[in-house]
């Protein structure tokens, strides 16, 4: 049972096993939209305890049957973009930097600025309705993030596929290729197992300092270029009429009509 658990609209929040490991819940299903309250949510939560020297994992989850269909449409626009990637980028750079490992579990849908989020961790437990993708492309943007994470997880040719097509992958697909770690009906459970099996025996301080050896070089690597993309995507891309076009077309429900410009 929880130790403790705060709930707020976008995510739950609570500590097990006497506070070494500390579970987040994505909590508006059944989109679990990733806007401005789950970032600001997220980014609290994590906050709160990174300086807990006994924590020793976090598992990221969801309530409803998918993990998410991504960021918010309306935040894409040019007046809300840049405050929007602020918030998502810096989330993330806490999440890649974080000083535990986190264990993201990922069922049905995981979309966009979701499946950036499950990026940002550093275990992904799948189930096999599991569906992963960076749409943006279809809507005339790009995936900021993505750009960045995929190519540091995948071999280069596999993440411009999926940042070019916009396609979906299955969980099965997503395994063979890298993008998850582990394929389970129980994805919960697998990454319970995880951490009670391999990271719960460790001391604190030695983990920390495990992660920091390991993920220094990429943490710094990561973070330059997230500040890369979001001036190419304010700067650039927002410029562009078709950005614009795509985002008012989806939320009219239409067809859009490209300029190629």
């Amino acid at each position: 049972m929880p130790e403790k658990m705060r709930e707020a609209s976008p995510l739950a929040f609570w500590s097990e096993q006497e506070g070494r490991l500390l579970r987040l819940r994505l909590n508006r299903p059944k989109a679990n939209v990733i806007d401005k309250d789950m970032i600001a949510a997220l980014e609290q939560a994590l906050a709160e305890h990174c300086t807990k020297p006994h924590l020793l994992g976090v598992i990221l989850d969801h309530a409803g049957p998918h993990f998410s269909f991504g960021a918010s449409i309306q935040e894409h626009f040019p007046a809300e973009a840049p405050a929007m990637l602020a918030s998502l980028h810096g989330l993330l750079k806490r999440m890649i930097a974080y000083p535990c490992p986190i264990l993201v579990v990922v069922r049905g849908q995981c979309l966009g600025g979701g499946l950036e989020v499950a990026l940002a961790g550093n275990l992904i437990f799948a189930s096999a309705d599991a569906m992963l993708g960076q749409p943006e492309i279809n809507l005339a943007v790009f995936a900021p993030a993505a750009s960045c994470l995929l190519p540091e997880r995948l071999a280069r040719p596999v993440a411009e596929d999926i940042l070019f097509s916009g396609r979906s992958v299955t969980a099965e697909q997503a395994l063979q290729m890298g993008l998850i770690d582990n394929l389970s009906d129980d994805p919960e459970a697998a990454a319970l197992a995880y951490f009670g099996k391999h990271l719960a025996k460790h001391s604190g301080a030695a983990l920390r300092f495990a992660v920091r050896a390991a993920r220094d070089p990429y943490v710094e690597r990561v973070s330059a270029d997230l500040d890369r993309v979001e001036r190419l995507c304010i700067d650039g891309l927002m410029k562009t009429k078709d950005a614009v076009e795509g985002l008012t077309a989806f939320v009219e429900k239409r067809n859009p009509i490209w300029q190629h410009q």
